[in-house]
């Protein structure tokens, strides 16, 4: 219902009722957007117009057209979440699914309803969660080789990955999409602003509780259990153990960083997974933390990606790739192209053609 978008919209902007009326000088009352709010009034189209660009939405978003809503969102860390960051990350997301759900329907795609490897699995322990992990490899056909793009292949598999700039404390979290023609839709949102390793991580950690039933683990264990089902999926323990081998005393920080290198994960998380699986003891793991990783906690060795690069790599494609491909095939005209990406009409041709190189042009953003 717009009622309900308008109210999003509102708080993501950071508006009190009284102050988005002030906003639209007057246009409406206090009491008038209230009613809009419950969906007891239906604004006119220039009221429509004017909260489009007062709040930085689309008329589209506004009119809800797919009658998309999302529930169970939950950023696991809330501390110093604020509704306002709440309501601007849930604003772009229901925007963002509602694009990618109109290109699918153009494509005569069905994919309104991700495909799961398996029912959720019940584990009694933080450590079960490893088997999980094992289980989806094989039901997958992954073998044991290292992950080589973990936002690619969630895309293959029919999960849709939104990366995002979320507030500094969360690294990601999974939300279900509801809608006319879908039900329990899961999406999985990073945030850009944190490193490769760290959300490539993340994605396995979402993954994870879309995976493992948590009715026999405290809150704690299941954010363990997803942690240690995320090392599994993308350090599995055989590849490691004919890398590196069964028992080790110590490491060396140029091994360590070449392995990092080879599962693309973080060095701390991978000091860790060779503790877990019993490679090197929790004493060994201490003295590293000590002395050649005493600083790989708060800064990542190495990084995979520059800081100024962030979100670059392993960025989420299939959404654009389905729009250049509906275009090409005159499905959609380049003007709705750029409308779904958020381009100008002039860099979409340029992609097109192949030569956005010649081009320096900024994405804009479609209000109306």
């Amino acid at each position: 219902m717009i009622g309900s978008r308008i109210k999003l919209a509102r708080k993501k902007a950071g508006y009190s009722l009284r102050g988005l009326a002030d906003a639209l000088n007057g246009k409406v009352s206090a009491q008038a957007i209230g009613k809009y709010e419950r969906d007891e009034m239906t604004p006119s189209s220039d009221v429509l117009i004017a909260l489009s660009k007062t709040l930085e939405v689309s008329i589209h978003y506004l009119l809800n057209s797919q009658q998309v809503e999302l529930t169970n969102v939950d950023f696991r860390t809330k501390a110093n979440t604020t509704g306002k960051d709440r309501a601007r990350v849930e604003t772009e997301v229901i925007e963002w699914v509602e694009r990618y759900l109109e290109i699918e329907h153009i494509l005569e795609m069905k994919s309104a309803e991700w495909k799961k490897p398996f029912d959720k699995v019940a584990i009694n322990s933080v450590a079960e969660a490893e088997a999980v992990a094992i289980k989806l490899r094989d039901v997958w056909n992954l073998g044991t080789d290292p992950i080589p793009n973990m936002t690619e292949l969630l895309e293959e598999k029919g999960l849709k990955v939104l990366v995002s700039e979320l507030p500094s404390n969360v690294s990601g979290f999974t939300c279900l999409v509801q809608g006319a023609r879908i039900s329990n839709l899961p999406i999985i949102v990073i945030n850009s602003q944190v490193s490769l390793e760290r959300r490539r991580l993340t994605l396995a950690h979402e993954l994870g509780h879309r995976l493992i039933d948590p009715e026999h683990l405290s809150e704690k264990e299941e954010e363990q259990a997803c942690n240690r089902f995320a090392a599994a999926f993308l350090v599995p323990k055989s590849h490691l153990e004919n890398e590196v081998g069964h028992l080790r005393h110590s490491f060396g920080y140029r091994e360590l960083i070449y392995l990092k290198q080879i599962y693309r994960v973080s060095g701390a998380a991978l000091l860790v997974r060779l503790r877990n699986i019993g490679i090197i003891t929790d004493a060994i793991l201490t003295y590293s933390f000590q002395t050649i990783a005493r600083t790989w906690r708060s800064s990542e060795p190495e990084p995979l990606e520059n800081e100024d690069e962030r979100g670059q790599k392993e960025k989420p494609c299939r959404f654009e790739r389905l729009c250049y491909r509906a275009l090409a095939e005159d499905l959609i005209s380049t003007s709705k192209a750029a409308e779904l990406l958020r381009y100008s009409i002039d860099k979409v041709e340029a992609e097109l053609k192949g030569e956005p190189h010649i081009l320096h042009i900024e994405p804009v953003s479609y209000l109306l």
